[in-house]
């Protein structure tokens, strides 16, 4: 392969040069990213374990298809019924080559997907009370979700982990000798549903065990050795021990939803009862469809009770006769196969096929390779490794990568900090645990009591829940796929470098934490601007003088749009909401609203009218006491948006508001008489105009085509300041505007809302200035920019109002307290 380019793309072309990029297939890998996925330009996908990508290609082929045959359903005998079960008994035999299964030893039972297939088989497996299931600790929860069936007929369930005899076990094939199982705990149900001599399945005096793995871990990568098939079939003994009882069968079960898109199992060589798979995973298109493939004899143990259209030969609908279908295919099948989509899938395998699989394992491997080692050698200045891999050592991996990150003082990154940095990045992974209870806590060290801990403490899968009592509750995850790239390696490790790798450097350095010189203040401070945002992520509107009350400033997101199903909706889901503009008249005692999709200026009036319905909502976990409008008012909001929703208003709130500031590690909480609207953290936000200038020069340093200036509006604040230095509000306690006093509850951490700007009535969004923001004000997860503040109200509303001691004015100077 010529070594062109960069000398980091040649070095590692000078060592996988013979395995990256399909040398011998009809396109190199960078022919095949320019023509057929024209959609991945400017982005990294590193989750194919998840999902892989299908080509355009391919689904210019599938379309081909379609436009040009006519498929009927299969249940019939017209020429369009015979050509669709035609090309599903092809398909059957493709998926059957694939997995080099002879059609004369399985059968191809097409499902919804893989948890489909495992449903199947624990639905209709003849458990027993003697039977056993048993299980590799590393197992998706669609595996672990068999062993309810299991337990519910009475059998014994337990879980196993696999260890191998280096000096007698190869990375790929291992002896019987060289494996070893070691069980763990023993499960069983004291009250189960069948009888103590009953079973699933009528086969009185048999005995049926299940012993289920993946071909390939969705967590960490490792490659599970197919021999274990040979050996628990030919010696079932190796792991039931004593507990082998009356000759009892032992049933292999691979799950190869993640091993089969890169190195599928050779059932030729390794002849398991049941193998799992969803074509999504292999070539992207179509989701929804997968199979199980069966031996003939583990086929006849299921026994399936329920009937439908297509899986009997004939039945009457007023008496108990029926005659169910003897092809295994037709049995399983319930409904109309979902023929459309196994059209599809031949096309997928044809792209597969024209690269083969050998080659695209051979360049998935090479690329994880490269990955895993950079990652390895990545280090903070003081040494302190960046990046703890998870995968045990001297085994076969799969190009699949799981790990955490650490900072420099050996404290965690969490997930969702890393997913986050790297969706501004334009990369994207997966986080969590991946529906992989078993390998997440093996691998993260989590023990029985901190999993529950855990879950009481409110962790919960895709929460972000991602440090708990000092330990990640989950890990991150890259995967490469055939259409992956060294480009797409090189992007994501500097995406590490440039925003997790800490090199040495003094203290606050980066700007987060102003040293003391850097506080003292370079003359008065003023308000320079106050705005107010009535509906909660509308567009608010500034005013010269306004009042305060015990929620902050009076009005202020007093309002908040709903879903048709009760959600709350927010410019993250609707940017249409950034263009609908507000302004409260105080003498009139109306709200003014107006959108660009909506001819007519809609007045509400600020006072609460009887006929108002009241209800009580629950915005993020939180009650509020609300009241509606009509339909007319609804309506418009509705046109607005381009979606149903409803208007609601608060008027008392059983919020708690507490914060902790990030730089001082203290924590402050409201007096129960100060109200809090419907603002996310607090009842008001402070920008400096001076920090919003440190942020342009940033940003203008940065080589940017469409480099735009933000100003402190982008950031929704309540209160712009100036004449401070940038980024001294980090570290004040409380401040002093005219008479009112606000206590500082620390940083405000943003999200992508701020990369959203309004132009001409369009909504545009970028990846700035959150992505600037992230490389130097990111302080333990969290971007920060901006002060919240509460408002200590020590007057009362009547006295206050009367003699304006409760207004805020542009031009009041501003007093610190540090």
């Amino acid at each position: 392969m010529e070594t062109s380019g960069p000398p980091a793309k040649q070095e590692f072309l000078r060592k996988f040069g013979n395995s990256y990029g399909y040398p011998d297939g009809p396109k190199s890998i960078d022919e095949i990213r320019a023509t057929e996925f024209k959609r991945l330009q400017g982005k990294v996908y590193l989750d194919h374990a998840g999902a892989t990508l299908y080509s355009e290609k391919q689904m210019e082929e599938v379309t081909k298809d379609l436009l040009s045959n006519v498929y009927g359903n299969p249940h019939s005998q017209n020429d369009s019924s015979l050509a669709t079960s035609d090309l599903i008994s092809e398909a059957r035999q493709q998926v059957l080559r694939y997995f080099k299964a002879s059609p004369k030893e399985y059968k191809c039972i097409f499902t919804s997907g893989a948890t489909g297939a495992l449903k199947l088989v624990g639905e209709f497996f003849p458990w027993s009370k003697e039977s056993h299931f048993m299980y590799t600790l590393e197992n998706h929860n669609s595996v672990l979700g068999i062993r309810e069936y299991a337990l519910n007929k009475g059998a014994t369930v337990f879980a196993v982990e696999i260890q191998k005899n280096e000096n007698q076990c190869a990375k790929t094939q291992c002896n019987e000798s060289s494996i070893k199982f070691v069980k763990h705990k023993i499960q069983r149900r004291s009250q189960y549903v069948l009888p103590e001599n009953a079973q699933n399945g009528g086969l009185s005096g048999e005995v049926y065990n299940v012993f289920a793995f993946p071909s390939e871990c969705n967590f960490s990568g490792q490659k599970f050795p197919l021999d274990i098939v040979n050996l628990i079939k030919n010696d079932s003994s190796r792991i039931l021990g004593g507990q082998h009882k009356r000759g009892g069968q032992c049933m292999v079960l691979i799950d190869a939803a993640k091993g089969c898109a890169t190195d599928p199992p050779d059932l030729e060589k390794f002849p398991a009862d049941f193998v799992v798979l969803s074509f999504y995973k292999i070539f992207g298109y179509p989701t929804g469809l997968g199979a199980l493939l069966v031996r003939h004899d583990a086929a006849r143990l299921l026994n399936k009770t329920y009937f439908s259209g297509g899986t009997v030969s004939a039945s009457i609908s007023n008496t108990d006769f029926v005659r169910r279908r003897e092809s295994v295919e037709q049995l399983f099948e319930d409904g109309t196969a979902s023929f459309l989509s196994i059209a599809a899938i031949r096309h997928g395998f044809n792209i597969i096929d024209s690269l083969s699989i050998a080659a695209i394992s051979r360049h998935t491997t090479s690329l994880a390779s490269y990955t895993r080692k950079k990652m390895s050698e990545l280090k903070h200045g003081n040494e302190i490794n960046v990046c703890t891999i998870y995968g045990g050592e001297n085994i076969k991996l799969g190009p699949t990568i799981a790990f955490n990150l650490r900072r420099e003082d050996g404290s965690w990154v969490g997930y969702r900090e890393v997913e986050k940095l790297a969706s501004l990045s334009g990369v994207h992974l997966r986080t969590g645990c991946f529906c992989n209870p078993g390998a997440c806590a093996k691998y993260l060290g989590l023990s029985h009591s901190d999993l529950i801990s855990n879950f009481e403490a409110g962790h919960v899968c895709w929460d972000d829940n991602d440090v708990i009592n000092g330990k990640p509750t989950g890990a991150v995850r890259i995967s490469f796929g055939y259409m992956s790239t060294y480009e797409d390696a090189e992007q994501f490790m500097q995406l590490l470098e440039s925003s997790f790798l800490s090199k040495s450097r003094k203290p606050f350095e980066n700007g987060l934490v102003p040293s003391l010189k850097a506080l003292q203040l370079s003359g008065a401070i003023q308000l320079k601007s106050i705005t107010i945002y009535p509906i909660k992520s509308c567009t608010g509107f500034k005013a010269l003088s306004w009042p305060l009350c015990n929620a902050g400033l009076k009005y202020d997101r007093e309002w908040l749009l709903k879903g048709p199903s009760g959600e709350v909706l927010t410019q993250k889901k609707v940017p249409e909401m950034s263009l609908i503009y507000t302004l409260v008249d105080l003498k009139l005692v109306k709200l003014y609203v107006e959108s660009p999709k909506c001819k007519e200026k809609l007045e509400i009036s600020l006072l609460l009218s009887s006929s108002c319905v009241a209800e009580e909502i629950d915005v993020y976990g939180y009650r509020y006491q609300v009241h509606g409008y009509d339909d007319g008012i609804n309506a418009w909001f509705s046109r607005a948006i381009g979606r149903p929703c409803t208007l609601v208003r608060c008027t008392s709130s059983k919020y708690q508001l507490c914060n902790s500031n990030p730089v001082r590690s203290t924590v402050m909480c409201r007096e129960n008489r100060s109200l809090l609207s419907f603002a996310n953290e607090a009842q008001l936000l402070l920008v400096s105009d001076d920090s919003v200038l440190d942020l342009n020069s940033r940003l203008c340093s940065k080589v940017q085509k469409d480099h735009v200036n933000v100003d402190a509006t982008r950031f929704r604040p309540n209160l712009v300041i100036s004449g401070s230095k940038p980024y001294s509000e980090d570290n004040w306690r409380s401040l002093q505007i005219g008479n009112a006093l606000f206590t500082s509850l620390g940083g405000c951490n943003r999200c992508e809302m701020i990369n959203l700007r309004n132009s001409s009535d369009q909504v545009h969004k970028s990846k700035e200035p959150l992505l600037t923001l992230a490389s130097y004000r990111r302080n333990k997860g969290k971007i920060l920019f901006g002060i919240l503040l509460r408002y200590e109200d020590k007057i009362g509303d009547e006295e206050g109002l009367m003699n304006g001691k409760r207004w805020l004015h542009v031009g009041q100077e501003v007093y610190p307290t540090i």
